[in-house]
């Protein structure tokens, strides 16, 4: 009876991201085996501080102090933790968390108020002010994939591909993340917390720019559309964080738009910005258009 409520369709927010929380298991637990144990004591680290701070907010605001109440705050605690090197010192998710919880979530007015993705708000926070404490070094490389293949010189896809920061599909460790993240994905697909279109449209954001300037792996290719869907975080952007339904658009044709565009930003930031995996800017250039596409369809809807 209780794995069948799991099978069922969500009717509640809790509900929502009871799944939501559920889907993260295997791509956390793969994280943990492939990157090592302290990405655990992150994530645990990160759910004590979002507790903290959000049983602050419902004190200051004279409401029930009932932390996780809707759940909302341990995923985007599990979200940033999943992302911070397990080299990073302890404090780099209490400071991202307080980001996302106090002020990109509650100085909003709390959940369903937020613009931007907190999870993704307190991410680039400490990645921007901390950089060097968020650099994921390979154990053997001393580089991940992402970084490899943008300053490799004049090497072919070919020459590089031997580096051990490279696994069989995209960068060593995290395919198997995203393989991870995407079989969680297809668990919320399956029962209806998310729609297809969001994840479809990232995806395809990510791999048309990547065939047009892959080229078969000369030294100027980018990456193929394989490579760059199992590097980084790519299948966790397009299934747990695009389609947070509070900063994502509401029409079809705007999910679309929104989906490509993310999925597309991403590429160009890995292509040529300053840091390595782009998810966590796009995402947020993203959640800055969402307010007017939503306007735009309502002011279609009106005239």
């Amino acid at each position: 009876m209780a794995v069948a409520a799991w099978l069922g369709k969500p009717t509640s927010a809790t509900a929502i991201m009871d799944r939501v929380l559920l889907a993260l298991v295997p791509a956390i637990g793969v994280a943990a085996w492939v990157f090592g144990w302290l990405l655990l004591v992150h994530c645990l680290v990160a759910l004590v501080a979002g507790a903290g701070f959000e049983a602050l907010c419902q004190y200051l605001r004279k409401r029930p102090v009932r932390p996780f109440v809707d759940r909302s705050t341990p995923v985007s605690c599990l979200l940033i933790a999943i992302g911070i090197p397990p080299s990073a010192p302890l404090w780099i998710p209490v400071v991202a968390v307080a980001v996302a919880i106090l002020l990109a979530k509650e100085l909003y007015g709390g959940l369903g108020r937020n613009v931007f993705n907190p999870a993704m708000a307190g991410y680039a926070a400490v990645l921007v002010a901390y950089p060097q404490s968020m650099t994921l070094v390979h154990a053997m490389s001393g580089a991940t994939a992402l970084d490899a293949l943008r300053f490799r010189g004049g090497q072919t896809i070919e020459d590089i591909a031997a580096n051990p920061a490279f696994g069989m599909l995209g960068g060593a460790g995290f395919e198997w993340v995203n393989a991870a993240a995407l079989i969680g994905g297809l668990y919320l697909l399956a029962v209806g917390v998310v729609h297809w279109r969001i994840p479809v449209a990232v995806l395809i954001g990510v791999a048309l720019p990547a065939v047009a300037f892959h080229d078969g792996g000369s030294s100027a290719s980018l990456g193929s559309p394989v490579f760059h869907w199992f590097a980084g975080a790519t299948m966790l952007a397009a299934f747990f964080i695009a389609t947070d339904p509070v900063t994502a658009p509401g029409k079809a044709a705007h999910q679309w738009l929104f989906g490509f565009a993310i999925g597309a930003l991403v590429f160009a930031i890995r292509a040529g910005g300053s840091y390595p995996d782009g998810v966590a800017f796009a995402v947020l250039i993203g959640n800055l258009a969402t307010p007017v596409l939503d306007r735009l369809g309502h002011a279609r809807t009106a005239s």
